[in-house]
């Protein structure tokens, strides 16, 4: 398959965040639906929001911003743009917001975006959002060159090629990361709980547009059907129903639906996904407008699967992905795996102008068959399994020159250290000293690799742990999240 996703979903080189994949909301479409509204949910908010308003003259109103507008133009010390001056304005009011997933897009980054749409995807291959006014990793796509340089969700990007991005917004700052295949783009990045920002060279590539990967498993006799969704995508529901054909066909006695890493999409495809696997007793998903009255949506599905089914989620699992992992937990009553999801509760709608511009805004909450919002919170697994420690290790990144060595004491040395625990090599700590045993196993490492043997950590031998470190992290044997999904079915 090797289909372009040309869809409402901004999906470029380097894709937008996780509110980016529910721009258009046809994606319900000929579903049965109920409308239900909450009578106090409704009067409750629009109780609070009469004492909240403040009722004023929009004509008046719109008078003062262009006094203002005519002020700065004719008056300010120097020439000013007067379309950057409207622009300003609408950057502003969305700003008020504070919502992340609600954008602006002018006219020339619009046209940027669906020229991206139009020519290869191609670029470092990851879901980010704007959390807390930074560019935030969702989540890096499988196999993509963000992944392979060690990005994980909620790093935020602090600069792109030694530039510093604060102030950007989501999209301006997406243009600067996403290039041409072949090129490498340097970003400085935080991560949760680590101290000091590193650095991180991604080298762009082209992108993977295959959204669905099936394989089985053997366990105890039974054998249990795995398929993976990477993303949301237009052709994703019809891939995933010729695989899942294929895997019945062949008899399985169980089924893994892995969306870890997910970080969503569109809205119709997860749906009719869900509608394979939740009965028409219970609503798959519900939306939730400005004014409490909530929409139900159900499958016309009348008989559960013959087999048992888990599902596989982590912290870069994301809107649709979160959608599909609460529908089969609340509604399926099926086990949900892994750690708690990212946390996107909300639906976006692009709103385009005729100049070409567009606003991204929230307009709706979905909500859990249960009625619940995972907002911030994520979707919680029924059986919760982190990943060895190995997994979740920083990119060890050395200045030019730099070494690690003997008695020297940071957080690049514990890296160092727990990958090599992650591959099965015994440093003797993990601490960040860099203690002789650790450079005992260092200088093994070394000669195992036909390198000079010296002891200390230079940018060869850090290339050499971190490739490594990536095939074990790849190793089904380690993904201790995948083995506890297998071991449940093969019971």
């Amino acid at each position: 398959m090797n289909r372009k996703l040309v869809t409402a979903v901004m999906v470029l080189s380097l894709l937008l965040g996780a509110g980016a994949m529910y721009v258009g909301l046809q994606v319900f479409g000929d579903s049965p639906v109920s409308t239900t509204t909450s009578p106090n949910s409704s009067n409750e908010n629009s109780n609070a929001k009469k004492e909240k308003e403040v009722v004023i003259n929009v004509d008046e109103q719109m008078k003062k911003i262009q006094q203002a507008f005519e002020l700065i133009s004719t008056e300010y010390v120097e020439q000013v743009d007067q379309m950057e001056l409207i622009e300003g304005a609408i950057q502003g009011m969305v700003s008020t917001l504070e919502d992340p997933y609600s954008t602006y897009m002018d006219k020339d980054t619009a046209e940027q975006f669906t020229q991206s749409l139009e020519s290869s995807f191609e670029g470092i291959g990851a879901e980010v959002g704007m959390q807390n006014g930074k560019v935030t990793i969702i989540s890096p796509f499988r196999d993509s060159p963000a992944e392979k340089a060690g990005l994980q969700p909620n790093d935020q990007i602090i600069k792109v090629d030694d530039e510093d991005i604060a102030g950007l917004d989501l999209y301006q700052a997406v243009l600067k990361i996403r290039g041409e295949k072949g090129t490498v783009v340097k970003l400085e990045v935080e991560r949760p709980g680590v101290n000091e920002s590193f650095v991180v060279n991604v080298t762009r590539d082209t992108i993977p547009l295959d959204t669905v990967y099936s394989k089985t498993f053997e366990q105890d006799g039974k054998t249990i059907g795995y398929i993976q969704i990477t993303s949301f995508a237009q052709e994703t529901s019809a891939d995933f129903q010729d695989q899942l054909n294929e895997l019945e066909n062949s008899g399985i006695d169980g089924l893994i639906i892995d969306v870890r890493g997910n970080p969503g999409g569109l809205l119709d495809q997860v749906q009719t996904i869900s509608s394979e696997f939740i009965t028409k007793d219970k609503p798959y998903v519900q939306i939730e407008q400005r004014n409490g009255e909530k929409q139900r949506y159900f499958s016309s599905l009348t008989e559960e699967k013959s087999y048992p089914i888990v599902a596989l989620i982590d912290k870069g699992s994301a809107s649709a992905s979160e959608i599909l992992a609460g529908a089969l937990k609340e509604a399926g009553g099926y086990d949900i795996i892994g750690e708690a999801s990212f946390g996107k509760g909300t639906v976006q709608q692009a709103v385009p102008f005729t100049d070409g511009s567009n606003i991204k805004l929230t307009r709706y909450k979905w909500l859990t068959p249960d009625g619940n919002w995972i907002h911030n919170d994520g979707v919680t697994p029924t059986i919760e399994v982190r990943q060895p420690d190995y997994f979740y290790a920083s990119p060890i990144v050395l200045e030019d020159g730099e070494e690690l060595v003997f008695d020297s004491n940071n957080e690049k040395v514990k890296n160092v250290q727990v990958m090599l625990q992650g591959l099965g090599l015994e440093p003797g700590r993990a601490d960040g000293y860099f203690s002789k045993q650790t450079e005992e196993v260092i200088r093994q490492f070394q000669k195992d690799k036909g390198i000079s043997v010296t002891g200390k950590v230079n940018s060869e031998t850090a290339e050499l742990i971190q490739t490594d470190l990536l095939e074990a992290v790849r190793a089904e044997e380690n993904d201790a999240q995948l083995q506890e999904a297998i071991k449940v079915l093969g019971r």
